[in-house]
């Protein structure tokens, strides 16, 4: 899998990364640990594209969810990250391993950008969290046009997923909410099926931020109703639009 650097030579951006054999027993011990550690609960997994450009969008509670997402992927998963994680050697040297991309947030990071076409260019699947924040309240809040421009431009497919119950464990750095008694414990990765951003809709251009407004509708579609946040109103208008089109 081949790129190129910014003097045209051709780079492989999995060279350095952890990826084939050693990948895949690293993953199997961690299911092994975080199965019953964490009441851990798969769903949708096995319907996961093994292979192509694959851009993977995700809710946000914890600084728990790059590590759990990376652990039960089944395949490479580059990420975008926060740049500040990258000033400590240590992370800087972990985050590497795992095809992590420093992204200045608040800013219109070209780098950022284009090293994450270079990677769906080749077929690498990359992990973004179009919120670009930890939700402290649990439920979603409104996405940037990151996500949305970069599916544009690369023209991959987008595969939601939604993560729940990492926001009672406490490592982010504050005190963690208390479970409702309703609620199940344990952790749940729920995946959804792949789609892709229209170019147009209605002979209109569709712009990066109905791009993101889509994706975020489709993850929201996986969470239960108190994740659903500012994209509650997006589900019943999908669900509207589908019982029109099937009556």
């Amino acid at each position: 899998m081949n790129g190129t650097n910014s003097d045209g030579a051709a780079t492989d951006l999995l060279a350095g990364t952890l990826h084939g054999r050693p990948r895949a027993i690293l993953r199997a011990i961690a299911l092994a640990v975080l199965r019953p550690l964490l009441s851990l609960r798969l769903i949708g997994v096995e319907g996961v594209p093994l292979d192509g450009p694959l851009l993977v969008a995700s809710n946000h509670l914890s600084n728990a969810d790059p590590i759990i997402l990376e652990a039960v992927f089944p395949r490479p998963l580059f990420f975008l990250g926060k740049a500040e994680l990258f000033g400590n050697p240590v992370f800087r040297w972990v985050l590497r391993r795992f095809g992590g991309i420093p992204l200045e947030r608040g800013t219109a990071d070209l780098s950022a950008i284009r090293r994450a076409r270079a990677v769906l260019e080749q077929g690498i699947a990359l992990g973004i969290y179009p919120e670009g924040v930890r939700s402290r309240t649990v439920a979603l809040v409104k996405g940037l046009p990151g996500a949305g421009l970069i599916a544009m431009q690369s023209g991959s497919p987008v595969l939601p997923v939604a993560i729940y119950g990492t926001e009672f464990f406490p490592v982010n750095g504050e005190l963690p909410p208390r479970r409702p008694k309703a609620l199940p414990r344990g952790v749940t990765v729920r995946f959804g099926s792949p789609i892709r951003i229209p170019e147009r809709v209605d002979g209109k251009r569709v712009t990066a931020d109905e791009a993101t407004h889509l994706i975020m509708v489709r993850i929201a579609e996986l969470l239960p109703e108190r994740y659903h946040g500012v994209y509650a109103k997006g589900i019943k208008e999908e669900t509207i639009l589908a019982e029109r089109v099937h009556s």
